[in-house]
């Protein structure tokens, strides 16, 4: 896997992915960014609800269930010193289709927590990762 970070202005990147896709990542304005994309820490946090989502939709569709929509919010605190790392960050998953039970869904939930998601697990080596979901 391969990424590339290219200074365009001030304090704002373009990330490039190995597959070609691009990111704007900035900084806040008091440490001379202009706001025009995510701080990196916040991609970071996307990243890992996206893998987690990726992973609940992907186990679900593979016991044939019906997956309409699956929402991933994510809440996250960091430490208040230099490295100012997550530790605690709680995922929230709102999971909407036909078929869809209660055990199903907590058993995607946490298959993807304990053993699918590398992002969540590489994440919880600094920070308490605590998980929720309501069936819409």
């Amino acid at each position: 896997m391969k990424a590339t970070i290219e200074l365009k202005q001030n304090v704002c990147f373009k990330a490039t992915s190995g597959s070609g896709h691009e990111i704007v990542m900035d900084g806040p304005p008091e440490f001379g960014g202009e706001n025009s994309g995510a701080r990196p820490m916040e991609t970071l946090l996307i990243g890992m609800g996206g893998c987690a989502a990726f992973d609940v939709v992907h186990i679900l569709r593979k016991q044939r269930l019906t997956v309409s929509d699956c929402v991933a919010e994510l809440e996250a605190e960091r430490a208040n010193t230099d490295p100012k790392v997550f530790v605690k960050i709680h995922l929230h998953f709102k999971v909407s289709g036909d078929d869809l039970t209660e055990k199903a869904v907590a058993r995607a939930v946490q298959l993807s927590a304990e053993k699918y998601c590398s992002a969540s697990i590489m994440l919880a080596k600094t920070a308490a990762i605590t998980h929720t979901f309501e069936i819409l």
